[in-house]
């Protein structure tokens, strides 16, 4: 079987209060056009469809109408949830859709979903977990981390070796690269070592945005389908072809992306800046006069319209003086917020590491009453 594998689709998430919808339609079609031309058999989804819990009508629209084309093109559709999503309202019709070979994580009850396929195959579906959940369904498990709660889930699972079986999973594994627009526990409280995952032959990751391997082939994150921070700008978009034959026999390439508008960043003075093409695209642009005029954004705008952040960098300033409003609060950590909110009640004085540990305290708490 041919398998799609790609994840942190986001439907609905900003940049700088501009909408990515139109952006998201383009490569969603993009994605449904490769899924045909390469006449995969399954769209592996591996979590965070949404940017939100409680999606706006017009992203849901937007999935509605990506996962339709796929069914109708006789193509079967795998779901989880991930950390960004609404476990609940992910699984909603989740009995009725698997008539259409749509199968959706159901909401978790402390054992692992599986939809047997044919030729020997077995799809694991695992959405995001957090071990309190997992304590409630699992009592007499010991849970402290991350780790802790996946294990105990895989042990209740009738894992057969001598079938062949894929894993889609909304997890950090240690070791992966990650990016600004990626939303990490306190204390990284949330790795996942990869040997925790030996008994399936393909791992299908979502949660980290760079699409890459991780000690393995087939353990991979298929990476977001768009650039959603500056931090992604050289990051190479694509999504996963997965060629399964048999146990020890999978094959996993990367088909690239092309957006409809691209993350840039641009530097140099500003004659040189002008002279590029036009373009509208995402950019950050840095220039590196002494005197930049005072309405060198503006100029700036007239050649590229979706210009987001304008930095400064000369023997004066030293470093990077952003003139545009900061990064949006819903694309912040909650350390990063507390650690803003402190820095403007003391002076732009930081937090002390005994102030994040109190932090760090605080939210387990509130996760373990979740």
């Amino acid at each position: 079987m041919r398998f799609l594998h790609i994840a942190d689709l986001h439907l609905g998430r900003q940049m700088n209060d501009l909408s990515l919808l139109p952006d998201q339609t383009y490569i969603l079609d993009q994605i449904v056009s490769i899924a045909e031309a390469e006449r995969v058999d399954a769209v592996l989804i591996a979590g965070d469809v949404y940017q939100r819990s409680s999606p706006q009508a017009e992203a849901m629209a937007l999935f509605d109408k990506f996962v339709s084309s796929l069914v109708r093109m006789g193509k079967r559709v795998f779901v989880i949830s991930g950390n960004h999503d609404s476990a609940l309202r992910i699984s909603y019709f989740a009995s009725l859709i698997k008539a259409s070979g749509v199968y959706v994580s159901e909401a978790f009850d402390g054992k692992l979903q599986c939809v047997e396929l044919e030729d020997g195959i077995a799809v694991w579906m695992l959405p995001f977990l957090r071990p309190s959940q997992v304590k409630r369904c699992l009592p007499e498990a010991k849970i402290v981390t991350y780790q802790d709660a996946v294990e105990a889930v895989l042990r209740q699972a009738d894992i057969d070796p001598g079938k062949l079986n894929i894993l889609l999973c909304h997890q950090f594994i240690t070791g992966c690269e990650t990016s600004d627009s990626e939303e990490r526990a306190v204390g990284g409280l949330d790795d996942i070592a990869a040997n925790v995952f030996d008994a399936f032959d393909y791992v299908a990751l979502g949660h980290i945005h760079r699409p890459q391997r991780v000690f393995r082939d087939t353990l991979r994150y298929a990476g977001s389908p768009l650039k959603y921070s500056f931090s992604e700008a050289n990051h190479k978009k694509s999504v996963t072809v997965v060629d399964v034959r048999g146990i020890g026999d999978i094959d996993v390439r990367a088909v690239p992306l092309q957006p409809l508008r691209d993350v840039r960043l641009v530097e140099g003075m500003l004659d040189e800046l002008m002279a590029m093409p036009y373009s509208e695209d995402y950019l950050w642009a840095t220039v590196h006069d002494e005197l930049p005029p005072p309405d060198a954004r503006v100029t700036l705008s007239v050649n590229f319209p979706n210009l987001m952040k304008f930095s400064v960098v000369n023997s004066r300033t030293k470093y990077d003086v952003d003139v545009l409003a900061a990064q949006r609060m819903e694309n912040k950590s909650v350390s990063e917020l507390f650690s803003d909110f402190y820095r403007l009640q003391n002076n732009d004085q930081a937090p002390s590491e005994a102030h994040m540990k109190v932090l760090q305290k605080v939210l387990r708490e509130l996760e373990e009453r979740a």
